[in-house]
């Protein structure tokens, strides 16, 4: 399936999805008086600041009473503190403390100059009558009181604090609501998270923007015609089908399938994650459920699309763990009667995208919630070259590209890693100035896509990269004398990736099923780098650490799997649905015994079968290893000219593919024989290359 992300998505196909309508209540006004009243609360805190008096020790304030520099003292009852102004022999005296560094006096001769503070009114007057007792009466001190408000009072103790939390519940519950609408994000929390595609914001991507996989697009255009023209279906007695999930791999193009189901339906679309329905406060998911679906009914005749299902979809009851667990599940009880519940609705249709079907709840996957699950898969070599064809249109191509032979180049490829093939040969002409991207971008494209960044920069000593040159030689001799094994493409020693420092290159067959003969030879073909290797030096290297990982998982797959095991028998413990076998294994210790040892025979045997192979063809192990120290890449034509042709009849997918089309029933290759299992066996023949 084409995803339209390498350039040839045009600006005008990107809709802007509408928002639910918000109502303008004066907000820009109301903003305003919220910005004076923090000025002026600021204001009048700085205005209070500036006549700050200076603090005073008491033994400070009785020298200045016995010397008679006292001009006047008030005692703030509420602030229970002393205000002390001087008289100019004071001020004289304690100038120092308030000029400033230019000498200029920074306080006015009105006072209050200092501020102590103080117990008690009473208990203060009674130290200063004792403090005065030798003065003379018409002397001394006496002190007023009264009291005292700052204007920052009125907002703090005063009836201004309900003013102030008015507003600020006001603004949070209220105004603070962005495009949530009315309500605030507080009352919005239960609201759904769906974007809105309608009327002007229709989506413009069309069925003819989706590319490959015409069965699925082809189920997915009879959904768009039930809400086009639903009399045709109901006159007959039928019902519109109430929902369809798109099951497939990561980048085959189940989103924009969505994405064209919207712009082709001409009908409101609803667009969220699964994710939008998880929240850590209680009930949350489940109320966005119910305003998702309230929202849908007043739309109908609409679509709801929710991408990555799994979020929110998982089967009840596994892992059964507290809080988080049983919010989920509350949730998902939600959106199953709201799917098909007691009160049923019509003209609303569920569409969802996962590549985990098996871990969805089998009350989710039922008919009558999701009447359809469609296989969205890897294209075939047919589907990608259409998709090529739709990736390579806004490229400058020169004449020698071909989307037929990047297609048969390019098995297990998916829509979105065909975009990224395409992308990076334009980048990697454009870095060389060339006008036009030829073949052998494409090629890099491809290795990068596959085997990574080439290291340039990496040092190899000569005597790794002698190691690393006999590994893959290895790899490629093996390859090339045994019968089923897969076609080799190129074998390289430049380091890719991360850990990569060469692998050797493979073209897979488009086959569904493999026999006992051709998972063997695979396995002796992954165990030529480390064969080669013992051979050549007497040694081995951690240089086949992925290669004992492949065939390890190959082997395991044929005893446990697929029943290719003379002493187990045909038996699988295989659990499709991932749920059986979680905590504990489905055979006894002795059986567990026996697998491993047949494993391990299996392995062994293989082993043997390819160090005996490469001794019989060491001076052509010698021959690759050698050539490939001086090319650092080979390729089947080099292999050709180094060994001879290959002993067993090999055809390339890609002249195969031409001849069907030459030969074929009605210019179409012939359908492949597809049965149940073919998913379990891609699974375990994994990678086109092998990494070392």
């Amino acid at each position: 399936m084409a995803e339209n992300n390498s350039g040839d998505n045009k600006q005008q196909n990107v809709p802007k999805p509408s928002r639910r309508p918000t109502i303008n209540s004066g907000g820009g006004f109301q903003g305003w008086i919220v910005v004076a009243l923090i000025i002026a609360l600021v204001g009048m805190y700085f205005l209070s600041k500036t006549k700050e008096s200076k603090p005073l020790s008491p033994t400070m304030f009785e020298q200045m009473v016995l010397n008679q520099e006292v001009d006047k003292l008030t005692i703030i009852k509420n602030k229970d503190f002393v205000e002390v102004t001087l008289n100019k022999k004071g001020l004289q005296h304690y100038k120092n403390l308030f000029t400033d560094q230019q000498g200029q006096l920074l306080l006015q001769m009105g006072g209050p100059h200092f501020e102590m503070p103080i117990n008690s009114s009473f208990s203060f007057e009674q130290e200063l009558n004792d403090l005065q007792k030798n003065t003379p009466r018409e002397q001394r001190i006496h002190a007023t009181s009264e009291e005292k408000n700052s204007p920052l009072d009125f907002f703090l103790v005063g009836p201004g604090l309900l003013i102030l939390m008015f507003v600020a519940i006001y603004f949070m519950f209220f105004r603070m609501g962005g495009a949530g609408g009315p309500g605030g994000q507080i009352f919005n929390i239960g609201r759904s998270k769906a974007t809105l595609f309608d009327g002007e914001a229709k989506v413009k991507i069309t069925f003819n923007d989706v590319a490959g996989l015409d069965e699925a697009k082809e189920e997915i255009e009879e959904i768009v015609e039930f809400l086009k023209f639903p009399k045709k279906f109901t006159d007959l007695g039928g019902k519109i089908p109430k929902g369809a999930l798109l099951v497939g791999p990561p980048g085959t193009g189940k989103t924009l399938l969505a994405k064209a189901v919207a712009g082709e339906a001409g009908v409101p679309f609803f667009s969220l994650s699964g994710s939008d329905f998880v929240e850590m406060f209680v009930g949350v998911g489940a109320a966005r459920v119910r305003d998702l679906f309230k929202q849908a009914k007043e739309k109908a005749p609409c679509i709801i699309f929710i991408d990555e299902i799994d979020a929110v979809g998982r089967s009840r009851g596994r892992g059964a763990m507290p809080g988080g667990n049983d919010e989920r599940e509350n949730t998902l009880n939600s959106l199953l009667v709201e799917m098909d519940g007691f009160a049923s609705d019509s003209g609303i249709i569920i569409m969802a995208a996962t590549n985990r079907p098996d871990v969805l709840d089998p009350a989710l996957l039922r008919p009558g919630r999701f009447d359809r699950q469609i296989s969205v898969d890897k294209p075939d070599i047919i589907g990608r070259e259409a998709i090529f064809k739709v990736h390579l249109g806004p490229l400058k191509l020169s004449p020698d590209v071909d989307p037929k032979e990047l297609s048969a180049q390019t098995p297990g490829f998916a829509g979105a890693e065909i975009a990224n093939v395409c992308n990076e040969a334009a980048l990697i002409a454009a870095r060389r100035g060339k006008t036009a991207v030829d073949m052998k971008d494409f090629q890099e494209a491809m290795d990068r896509v596959i085997g990574g960044l080439e290291k340039k920069n990496k040092l190899i000593s000569p005597e790794e990269k002698k190691i690393v040159a006999y590994h893959e030689a290895g790899h490629a001799v093996a390859g090339w004398f045994l019968e089923h094994a897969e076609p080799l493409v190129k074998v390289t020693i430049v380091p890719r990736g991360v850990a990569a420092l060469g692998y050797a290159q493979y073209l897979p067959k488009e086959q569904y099923l493999h026999r006992t003969e051709q998972l063997i030879d695979e396995m002796c073909v992954t165990l030529g780098g480390r064969a080669a290797e013992d051979l050549v030096f007497g040694k081995i290297s951690t240089g086949a650490l992925s290669d004992l990982e492949r065939i390890t998982k190959l082997a395991y797959g044929m005893v446990t799997m697929y029943g290719m095991n003379d002493k187990l028998g045909n038996i699988s413990f295989y659990d499709s649905k991932g749920s059986e076998y979680n905590f504990n294994k489905p055979y006894s210790e002795q059986t567990a015994k026996e697998i491993d040892d047949e494993v391990r025979k299996l392995i062994a045997e293989a082993y043997v079968r390819t160090k005996e192979l490469l001794t019989e063809k060491k001076d052509a192990l010698e021959a690759v290893a050698q050539q490939l120290l001086q090319k650092e890449v080979l390729f089947q034509s080099d292999l050709v000219r180094l060994l001879g042709e290959r002993p067993f009849e090999s055809v390339t997918e890609y002249k195969k593919f031409m001849d069907n089309i030459q030969h074929g029933p009605n210019g179409k290759p012939a359908a492949p024989v597809v049965e149940t299992d073919a998913e379990v066996v891609e699974s375990v023949v994994q990678s086109p290359e092998e990494n070392s």
